[in-house]
């Protein structure tokens, strides 16, 4: 076995330490990293006895996009893998950020070929470079210990996990492996493009050599950060279970002794809150935590307020940021609720949303029910067509139940996806 075949087998039983799953599936760009995983891939799928599928997304951000899609499907055929590609609607990019508008876009509909197909776990070809790459450049923004940590070897989200199996080995020999078989990849051009801060963190990691600064070292430092982070998170969790409470689905905090903490430890344990809350895998930039935090009464972030009263720092949902949102009953709402109605009830053309100001406007007096307006105006209710039907948060009494799905722990889960 080649050391790279060795390596990938290393990370394979490590990542899935049960029994190895029936399917598997991979991302297939058509560059060199993401072939040399397909190949490797499909070699260790037949010893283990797993269903491997590949996949494509044709993002149409260049003309070449649908061209290296096909090449990935050509390697698939040859290995004998079936091979799907999805392609980008593109829509406008949130905030003019085109590039990442297209990593969430290409994460998300692999996740949704991947549910279709049955398939749990998906393996992506990020490398020892990217890894050391991707330091550097979180070394740029001024990350912490979280973004410092790199990427993680595994982490769930939409529902799929994604696996990092090539983090232990060179870009380089990848390439002479593909080499060797007499395989071909592409390059994407904008890996020489400097408008690109990964362009210019692959020139530094050249410029860094000299002082012993390698990329061996450097994913060395993002496993050591790794650690770090863990023990931080336990921390927090532990923290945070000891501060928080819930109120009809706002988190509530005491402020004083949340002040008390160390900076790293207060900002961890509100960047779960508002993650969990909003349902983002990202935490909110450093800079915009600690001016939200700074705020004396109230601030907005991550699709929260927040807001202080006395010994109390409370984090409930912004109106806006769910006011899109609908949902049949006895489905979830805002992934945090769940209204049902009683038996007999008539929920014939019920639609759940925020109660928001129409909704507040029909209700009338509120203010019995202890919470504050924003948190009122952001909770669900039960329409039909304009006219609101209940509101369980705000009023008791009606034939309509709301089920938190969250819980205090649920609020302070794990590390946050990288």
């Amino acid at each position: 076995m080649s050391p790279p075949d060795a390596k990938l087998a290393e990370a394979m039983a490590r990542l899935l330490p049960a029994l190895p799953p029936a399917r598997l599936g991979v991302a297939v760009s058509g560059g060199g990293d993401s072939m040399a995983l397909m190949m490797l891939l499909a070699d260790w799928a037949r010893a283990q006895g797993v269903v491997l599928e590949a996949v494509s997304v044709d993002h149409g951000l260049r003309a070449e996009s649908a061209t290296e899609a096909a090449a990935a499907g050509a390697l698939a055929a040859r290995l004998g893998l079936a091979h799907a590609v999805r392609r980008w609607e593109r829509g406008p990019a949130p905030g003019g950020n085109l590039m990442d508008a297209a990593r969430r876009a290409r994460r998300t509909l692999i996740a949704d070929w991947a549910l279709a197909r049955g398939i749990g776990a998906v393996a992506l070809g990020h490398t020892l470079d990217d890894q050391a790459e991707t330091l550097l450049m979180r070394l740029a923004r001024g990350s912490g210990v979280d973004g410092l940590a790199g990427m993680a070897e595994a982490h769930r989200r939409g529902g799929v996990l994604w696996l990092r199996p090539l983090l232990g080995v060179r870009r380089d020999v990848l390439r002479s492996v593909l080499r060797d078989r007499g395989l071909g990849w592409a390059e994407d051009p904008t890996n020489a493009d400097t408008r690109f801060l990964r362009t210019r963190a692959r020139a530094a990691l050249v410029a860094l050599a000299p002082l012993g600064i390698g990329a061996e070292r450097l994913a060395g430092t993002a496993a050591a950060m790794t650690q770090a982070q863990a023990a931080l998170e336990r921390t927090a969790q532990a923290t945070g279970l000891m501060l928080l409470r819930m109120e009809r689905g706002d988190a509530v905090l005491d402020a004083r002794a949340l002040d008390a903490l160390p900076d790293d430890l207060r900002e961890r344990i509100v960047a779960r809150v508002l993650c969990a809350l909003s349902s983002q895998p990202y935490r909110p930039r450093r800079a915009a935590l600690r001016r939200a935090l700074a705020e004396p009464q109230r601030a907005t972030l991550h699709g929260c307020v927040l807001s202080r009263a006395g010994d109390r720092l409370r984090i409930g949902r912004e109106w806006r940021a769910v006011a899109g949102l609908r949902a049949a009953p006895g489905a979830p709402w805002d992934n945090r609720w769940v209204l049902t109605p009683a038996p007999g009830t008539d929920a014939q053309g019920c639609t759940i949303a925020a109660l928001g100001p129409q909704g507040l406007a029909q209700i009338g007096a509120w203010a019995a029910c202890g919470l504050p307006r924003a948190s009122v105006l952001a909770s669900p209710a039960v329409w039909r067509g304009d006219t609101v039907l209940a509101a369980p948060l705000v009023r008791g009494g009606s034939q309509w139940r709301a089920h938190a799905r969250q819980g205090p722990a649920d609020l302070l889960r794990g590390p946050l996806s990288h």
